[in-house]
């Protein structure tokens, strides 16, 4: 089956999401900040507000795919297993005894029960059968495998471009074991047989995050605290080796939380229209790298919207006036106002607290699928960063 993605605001028919399970009961005030999170979730009210966030994309026809699934499924084949405990069992902090041990519990457990320790951890006291020097050094609220809790923002992990794949190459070490899981499901499950991969972990930073599909052939990617500027060059190499796209622009954005990827600042509601951050709208500036060989053409760096409309060839983007007050502008942006996810022209989900910028997409016309987010948004990421469109329907450019 032919996956294919050319833009953010295609009819969305098919995305990948990761409904928040046991991983999430492992924060605590000692660990999460380590773990990026800025609070304790409620987790039975994040997967209440999940639950209803799939829903809402349903029933607008789209199908949801969830990576912990996927990931048993993945499991069942033997090369994909085997790759997988590898995987953990490369942590150098375990040592050659607990390594052992280690292989030897993730050896017994089935297919449901590997994926469930992949994606939430292992703590030291779960495991019995820890021997060793490391194991017993280690603080009894230590993990031997840790939790990936921001398995949660599935566009980080991996992003299409075309018919191809960008497993990508995470910046955060709590962050870097997802890839690992989202690519083995793109290797091994059998839905994905035959997809090429653009991008792979390894290689210089780029988080999906920071990559945005403005209109069929531009692809901008944003430079910051996640994605360097080396990966974005070889981003932008691949994409034109692969002839996925004519033009890249590199937009640099505060290294902040509050602006950790592009789509925090920015995010298309419509085939020529974007919600933006109006603090930074008009500071923004890209680098436009185009195809010239062997080595890409870099000019710039110019407006971002210019930049923007001249790749596009559109008179303009067409910026969603929020109107707001810096102080809500500001509160908003912290609550992940700008990170829509379209699910059509002219439709996007967002969440509900963000009232002042809601009010005005509708006032645009854009339509707005409200949805709760009061813990869902603890780990700072909304609604596009919950998903990974997988299928898009093509729109004109």
């Amino acid at each position: 089956m032919g996956h294919h993605v050319d833009s953010e605001v295609g009819w969305l028919r098919t995305v990948m999401l990761h409904r928040p399970g046991p991983e999430l009961k492992r924060l605590t005030p000692r660990n999460n900040d380590s773990l990026l999170f800025d609070g304790i979730p409620w987790v039975g009210r994040a997967q209440e507000e999940h639950d209803a966030f799939a829903e809402a994309l349903r029933g607008r026809g789209v199908e949801v795919l969830y990576l912990g699934d996927l990931l048993t499924e993945t499991l069942a084949v033997a090369d994909a297993r085997e790759a997988a405990v590898e995987g953990v069992l490369a942590d150098e902090r375990l040592g050659q005894t607990l390594r052992g041990a280690v292989r030897s519990h993730l050896d017994n457990l089935d297919g449901e029960g590997l994926a469930t320790v992949l994606m939430a951890g292992l703590a030291h006291e779960e495991l019995r059968t820890g021997t060793g020097l490391a194991y017993q050094m280690m603080d009894r609220h230590d993990f031997v495998i840790d939790p990936l809790p921001n398995l949660l923002f599935t566009r980080d992990s991996s992003v299409w471009i075309g018919e191809q794949v960008a497993v990508t190459s995470l910046a955060m070490p709590a962050r870097r074991r997802e890839t690992t899981l989202t690519g083995l499901i793109y290797r091994h499950h059998p839905r994905f047989a035959g997809t090429t991969h653009l991008y792979e972990p390894g290689l210089e930073s780029v988080e999906g995050g920071d990559v945005l599909l403005l209109a069929p052939g531009v692809v901008a990617v944003g430079v910051g605290e996640r994605t360097t500027p080396a990966g974005a060059e070889r981003l932008a190499r691949r994409i034109f080796a692969g002839k996925l796209a004519h033009t890249v622009l590199a937009v640099p954005i505060a290294q902040e939380r509050a602006t950790m990827h592009l789509d925090t600042v920015c995010t298309m509601v419509d085939v020529d229209a974007m919600v933006m951050y109006p603090n930074v709208a008009d500071a923004l500036v890209a680098y436009t790298i185009t195809d010239d060989g062997e080595d890409p053409r870099v000019t710039g760096p110019q407006p971002f919207l210019k930049a923007a409309a001249a790749a596009m060839g559109v008179e303009a983007v067409r910026v969603i006036d929020t109107g707001l007050d810096p102080v809500t502008a500001e509160r908003e942006q912290w609550d992940d106002g700008n990170n829509t996810l379209a699910v059509g022209p002219r439709l996007c989900v967002a969440y509900e607290r963000n009232v002042e910028t809601n009010e005005r997409l509708m006032e645009a016309g854009i339509e707005v699928i409200a949805i709760s987010g009061s813990e869902l948004g603890s780990g700072r990421g909304g609604p596009r960063c919950m998903s990974c469109p997988i299928d898009r329907d093509g729109v004109e450019g």
